[in-house]
């Protein structure tokens, strides 16, 4: 008499689950973060004026990292390098200011030789993670996150407007098309259930490319001109090192890594009941750092764990890491196909500006529930507001860097993540703290 072959429950962190169950939870989690993965990669080659051909192995190369980069946390090497908890992982929009900023100044070479010292860098913020921590309670890390959000707005409206390259900049076609675009989006947000909630951006920009094709704004020949196989090439785009860059990057990388503790915990909170362990911490951030390094080589920009892909494991409880494996596999199966990647890049820009700008709004959020953790005393509003205006105003006035140093201006003047970092976290360590009620 034949055994029936024992699967495991979705539920359960280990195991193998029937297919017919596995597939379309994995399904969710792609739909729920490939347009978050490969826009910033979009924006980046469209900034560094990258041809067709290059556009699409770039795409390629945040579709490949954010794959590899999510196997790695799932089923960590030698026990050390990953969390075995339930996460996804893509190119990150935390990075984009920076990045643009870099990319603006340098190239793109420049950006993934910071991304590499910023990667080796995060490996030792894993191993000592827990001293580390404490500098940046949830009033840091918040202020950071917030500014990081506002500070994407004008990037989010410029496409709305078509893209500054565009020689229709500002057109009413580009603007329709964006609003309807964003209509859908906040439409599906909140009226929405189940797969169409989780999908609303997807289904956002589907809406908006077809009415964009109506106004002849797409053009398929990268399409047509692409390859129907081909593995990521390493060190097609090259490497350099630029101090300024370097230091801009480092930064972010520090922050990034502790941001993902928060992350971790709530992915194992959520699914799992559980605090995560120092291991699991560990291990996360080390593999962060080493598949960072890895997508430097590749041209894969920096990678972050999803919150949108958390919020999924949170609401299903569907922890199993073979279904979010399967995920990674279907990402990894379209970062080997040029002509999937090419398709991405023909999305016009007032469509992505049209669905990342809630997205950014999001972002911008995020750091404020992350600050509201602590009391509003007049200590804290001190410390978000001094840094907030700090980053925002050098940034938007870097002009007033122009008799300092070149480096200055690139480091400090261009991206206002990185002075809000240094104020939030020299002001939280001067400033003194707020006495505990009945001392």
């Amino acid at each position: 008499m034949k055994t029936e072959k024992k699967y495991a429950s979705v539920f359960e962190l280990n195991g193998v689950p029937k297919l017919t169950q596995a597939f379309p939870l994995a399904l969710q989690h792609v739909v729920a973060m490939i347009v978050g993965c490969v826009t910033p990669a979009i924006v980046i080659a469209e900034m560094a004026g990258l041809n067709e051909g290059d556009k699409v192995i770039f795409v390629q190369a945040a579709l490949f990292i954010a794959a590899v980069s999510t196997l790695i946390q799932l089923f960590p090497l030698g026990g050390r390098i990953g969390s075995g908890l339930p996460v996804i992982m893509g190119v990150s929009f935390a990075y984009l200011p920076s990045m643009q900023a870099i990319v603006g100044n340098f190239d793109i070479a420049t950006i993934l030789g910071a991304q590499l010292i910023g990667g080796v860098v995060a490996i030792f913020v894993g191993i000592f993670v827990t001293k580390l921590r404490k500098l940046f309670p949830p009033l840091i890390t918040g202020t950071v996150v917030f500014t990081i959000g506002l500070s994407l707005y004008p990037t989010a409206v410029k496409y709305m407007a078509g893209g500054q390259s565009s020689p229709n900049y500002g057109a009413w076609q580009n603007w329709l098309v964006a609003f309807l675009t964003l209509a859908v989006v906040v439409a599906l947000n909140h009226f929405a259930k189940g797969i169409l909630k989780l999908a609303s951006i997807l289904i956002g920009m589907l809406v908006g490319y077809i009415i964009s094709g109506f106004f002849g704004m797409i053009d398929f020949s990268a399409v047509q001109g692409a390859g129907i196989f081909q593995i990521p090439r390493p060190m097609y785009f090259g490497m350099k090192f630029e101090a300024s860059a370097v230091m801009t990057l480092v930064i972010l990388f520090i922050i990034n890594s502790v941001q993902a503790i928060g992350d971790l915990s709530a992915t194992s909170g959520g699914g799992l009941d559980r605090e995560p362990t120092d291991k699991e911490l560990s291990g996360g951030i080390i593999g962060y750092g080493i598949t960072n390094i890895l997508g430097s080589f590749f041209g894969g920009l920096p990678t972050a764990t999803f919150s949108q892909n958390v919020g999924i494991v949170a609401t299903t409880k569907v922890v199993n890491r073979v279904v979010l494996g399967l995920a990674a596999g279907i990402i990894l199966l379209a970062g080997f196909v040029p002509k999937f990647s090419a398709l991405l890049t023909t999305i016009p820009q007032c469509v992505l500006g049209g669905a990342t700008i809630s997205v950014f709004a999001s972002i911008a959020m995020t750091g404020i529930k992350l600050v509201v953790q602590q009391p509003l005393t007049y200590r804290n509003t001190s410390i978000v507001g001094l840094s907030v205006a700090l980053g925002m105003g050098i940034t938007q006035c870097s002009d007033a860097l122009a008799q300092l140093p070149a480096w200055v201006t690139t480091v400090f003047g261009k991206s206002p993540v990185v002075v809000t970092t240094i104020a939030a976290i020299l002001l939280n360590v001067i400033l003194p703290k707020d006495k505990e009620a009945g001392k």
